[in-house]
């Protein structure tokens, strides 16, 4: 919810630069009153930023403890 939030803000449009090698993503906004939540005096103004990791079934295979392996070159993203 707050994902779509953060992009909703940022009109749905990321430029090439914000996706690494690897098809992950991320973006920041200046302002957290943008994405609709209340203004607290006490708190003041902050920005967010958000990175997305995208993975396929299987990649655990990799961050696992025991039989660890790597994730082939075809089952990997790209841009």
């Amino acid at each position: 919810e707050i994902l779509e939030r953060g992009l909703k803000v940022r009109e749905y449009e990321l430029r090439r630069d914000n996706f690494s090698s690897t098809g992950n993503f991320g973006f920041g906004i200046q302002e957290h009153i943008d994405l609709g939540i209340k203004y607290d005096p006490s708190i003041g103004i902050y920005g967010l930023d958000f990175y997305v990791v995208l993975g396929r079934p299987g990649y655990n295979v990799n961050h696992r403890k025991r039989k660890s392996g790597t994730v082939g070159f075809p089952h990997r993203l790209t841009k």
